[in-house]
């Protein structure tokens, strides 16, 4: 199992990252031992600041290679809500650097998501509202429909290059208003038919 992420797929959080919208999806890993139950604690074992991103998860049912848009959610099995965690000092010490930034994605526990639900349970996946509360106040409040890139693009676009299996999760990029989290805080991910993905975050 893999867990493939998107990043800058929103142009309001690509704005606020002083971040280029791309041409094309932006793609990187989080480590498979980053996941983390619905909720489980999030973790960090370090200093520096550690960020929420609220996003739709898509879980892939079958093997899918040089998948067509038109026939992307054949491939598709369940949805969920997603926790994107990023160790945002340690990401842009890196960047600033031209290193990797994998490690600020895969800490353990840095991937909590929701209990799925079959993608048929859903029926509008193009416009599911996504919110994120930290502590009861709300943080993010978008929509999938403004997705630079679609669900049946992004796997249209993945499987061109990388094989998704059984179990495979797509995180599909994260609205306008990420922040960060202080410890003890307790951070909630409501995507509408979908579910609410809840996790305390803890300082080691």
């Amino acid at each position: 199992m893999k867990i493939v992420c998107i990043g800058q797929n929103y142009k309001a959080h690509a704005d606020e990252m002083e971040l280029k919208v791309r041409k094309e999806p932006v793609i990187f890993l989080k480590a498979q031992s980053s996941l983390a139950e619905n909720g489980a604690v999030i973790y960090f074992p370090g200093e520096g600041r550690v960020d929420y991103e609220g996003e739709l998860a898509v879980i892939i049912g079958r093997k899918a290679k040089n998948v067509k848009s038109a026939d992307a959610l054949e491939y598709a099995v369940s949805l969920a809500a997603f926790n994107d965690v990023t160790a945002r000092d340690m990401q842009d010490e890196a960047r600033a650097a031209g290193l990797p930034w994998a490690l600020s994605k895969s800490v353990d526990t840095f991937a909590p998501m929701s209990d799925p639900v079959p993608i048929t349970y859903v029926p509008d996946l193009s416009d599911l509202k996504i919110e994120t509360r930290v502590n009861g106040v709300l943080k993010q409040s978008g929509s999938v429909s403004d997705m630079i890139f679609s669900v049946p693009e992004l796997i249209e676009y993945i499987t061109k290059y990388i094989t998704l299996e059984a179990g495979d999760i797509i995180a599909t990029g994260t609205p306008v208003g990420v922040g960060p989290l202080e410890d003890g805080d307790e951070v909630e991910v409501k995507i509408e038919s979908v579910g609410t993905l809840r996790n305390k975050f803890h300082r080691l």
